[in-house]
């Protein structure tokens, strides 16, 4: 059992996180399986996303999650696309990635899209690090060509700054394909976002 764990809105969250994400599906299964038994880490996400990739998401403390990255890069090799590691993961970024975020009223709405997953979940985090937001979705890479995005919402100043925080996350791993900020955004287009 991994020992730093909470659960946050039904979510169990850790205080670290990593990701691998690969682009065969058969080596993600394969360094899946090499990850959990390198490292006591709890599997958060193991699946295919498009077009054809793996993702590999484990949690628990900063140094086994760390093992785990390492072990699922080295065995990765050529075909891993990205990674990260976020040794204090904001509690707001798995419930967005499962669905689960409490849903506020209507106000200004920022969107950011990369090129791949990990990259996402780094950028959602950032931007909830950086100002007052609310993380709504990240979508990962589901019927979207591989490309993720992240969906937040907030004050007008405070999204701008968030998007402005993780449109630079992305495009420091030149995963950025675009982000937005809708000040005042019209309400079906707000239902729309919402369901």
């Amino acid at each position: 059992m991994v020992s730093q764990s909470r659960t946050i809105t039904g979510v169990k969250t850790y205080n670290a996180i990593g990701m691998v994400e690969l682009s065969s599906i058969a080596k993600g299964m394969q360094v899946t399986d090499f990850m959990l038994k390198s490292a006591n880490v709890g599997l958060l996400m193991a699946k295919t996303v498009c077009p054809g990739k793996y993702v590999v998401m484990v949690g628990g403390d900063v140094a086994a999650v760390t093992q785990a990255i390492n072990t699922g890069e080295q065995q990765g090799g050529t075909l891993l696309v990205d990674s990260f590691l976020l040794a204090n993961v904001h509690p707001d970024v798995l419930p967005a990635i499962s669905g689960v975020t409490d849903m506020p009223d209507k106000q200004a709405v920022g969107v950011v899209e990369t090129f791949s997953v990990a990259a996402c979940i780094e950028a959602a985090d950032c931007a909830v690090k950086t100002a007052n937001i609310t993380l709504i979705r990240l979508h990962m890479a589901y019927g979207i060509g591989g490309k993720c995005y992240v969906v937040m919402s907030g004050d007008v100043a405070d999204v701008t700054t968030a998007t402005q925080s993780a449109s630079e996350s992305a495009g420091e791993k030149g995963a950025l394909v675009y982000s937005m900020v809708v000040p005042n955004p019209h309400p079906e287009f707000w239902q729309q976002l919402m369901s």
